[in-house]
């Protein structure tokens, strides 16, 4: 069975520009673009909702990993308003990847996300 997943790659997408945003104006127009409002985001690590939570859980992460970038792992999977997709964190300098996750998204119909349930892979030792 094939599913059109064009909407979800696209929103995935939206979502990679954001946690790869650095200048605060540009992530807070990204995480705009990307999240309804009251979206939320949540993994191990953070539980946030609303924008504003969102691009400091993104400012946190260029912090703690300054020089890496997020990249997509392989496909993007979608059906409905969901859809799920693994991605990892690269260090620009030597394309490492020391830490990656697998996340699940829920869209509203604008394609916008409503909710990030973000599991990690693999982090470093000692984080």
């Amino acid at each position: 069975m094939s599913v059109n997943t064009d909407r979800h790659e696209s929103a995935v997408a939206r979502y990679l520009e954001a946690w790869n945003a650095r200048e605060p104006q540009a992530l807070a127009k990204a995480v705009a673009a990307a999240w309804t409002t009251d979206g939320s985001y949540t993994d191990p690590l953070a539980d946030v909702r609303g924008r504003e939570g969102i691009a400091a859980v993104i400012a946190a992460a260029h912090e703690q990993f300054p020089g890496f970038a997020f990249r997509l792992l392989g496909t993007v999977d979608g059906h409905h308003d969901t859809a799920r997709f693994s991605w990892e964190l690269v260090n620009e300098a030597d394309g490492s990847a020391p830490v990656a996750g697998f996340d699940v998204v829920t869209l509203d119909t604008e394609g916008r996300i409503r909710q990030v349930l973000g599991f990690l892979d693999r982090v470093p030792t000692g984080a």
